[in-house]
């Protein structure tokens, strides 16, 4: 998230830069990038850990790193551009990984700036509809191999329909499960998870709602966990959109 939820990436440009270096991080680090969303004031990105040590790390740090000085240069600016370093959340390979993919892309669709995620460019749904022969920012092989999909096209219509689901459904809650939790997945999933962090997780608790589990810090309900981050998306503060997304 932009330092104090300020608009720093309201303006297109910017929104580009960031995803340029993006695929910088997956040219120079490998970095496996499954989607992304780029809002006006915060990022969403879900990559697959490939098990190669501080890969993530590493692109995260390129990434923000350029993109604020970047910024700050340009407009003479001083002081922090992002609000804290990233929170990551492992996410398991199954049904939660497709919620997580619907739940990224219908970002803007909840803030209720636009209609349906193909009229919002910097996120992944076009790239998955329509993949890229060159800069291309996802992991195709990474995406079939991991929901099960023989070729794009299949993938494709599938998220196809996952979408029209989620825009039809018209449900516009913020869910904190993807945002605020340690490890989301099946019981046995997040137990893992659990167990694997050692120390790290003490005074973690493993919650379960809507029949997944969250590992997280409190039982607050989800719901009532990240109605703040709507409230730099309020009516008030929408804008609309008229450039063109380009690399």
């Amino acid at each position: 998230r932009c330092h104090k939820k300020e608009f720093l990436l309201k303006f297109g440009r910017d929104r580009r830069r960031w995803l340029q270096w993006l695929f910088e991080a997956r040219k120079r680090h490998g970095l496996s990038v499954l989607n992304y969303a780029v809002t006006s004031n915060h990022i969403h990105l879900l990559v697959r850990d490939n098990g190669e040590r501080d890969v993530i790390s590493n692109s995260m740090q390129l990434i923000a790193g350029r993109t604020g000085q970047e910024y700050n240069l340009r407009k003479q600016r001083k002081g922090a551009y992002w609000e804290d370093r990233y929170h990551a959340t492992a996410v398991e390979t199954d049904r939660h990984l497709i919620k997580c993919l619907v739940y990224l892309d219908m970002n803007m669709v909840r803030a209720g700036v636009v209609k349906h995620p193909a009229e919002w460019p910097c996120s992944g749904y076009n790239e998955i509809q329509a993949p890229r022969e060159r800069y291309a920012i996802l992991d195709y092989e990474g995406l079939q191999e991991l929901l099960n999909f023989r070729s794009m096209d299949d993938l494709a219509n599938a998220y196809r329909r996952w979408i029209e689901d989620a825009v039809l459904t018209g449900d516009r809650r913020r869910e904190g499960t993807w945002t605020e939790s340690i490890a989301v997945g099946s019981e046995s999933f997040v137990n893992a998870t659990k167990e694997k962090l050692g120390i790290k997780a003490h005074g973690r608790e493993v919650i379960e709602a809507d029949g997944s589990y969250a590992l997280r810090e409190s039982s607050m309900p989800y719901k009532t966990i990240l109605w703040v981050e709507n409230d730099g998306l309020r009516p008030q503060n929408r804008y609309y959109w008229n450039d063109t997304v380009g690399m």
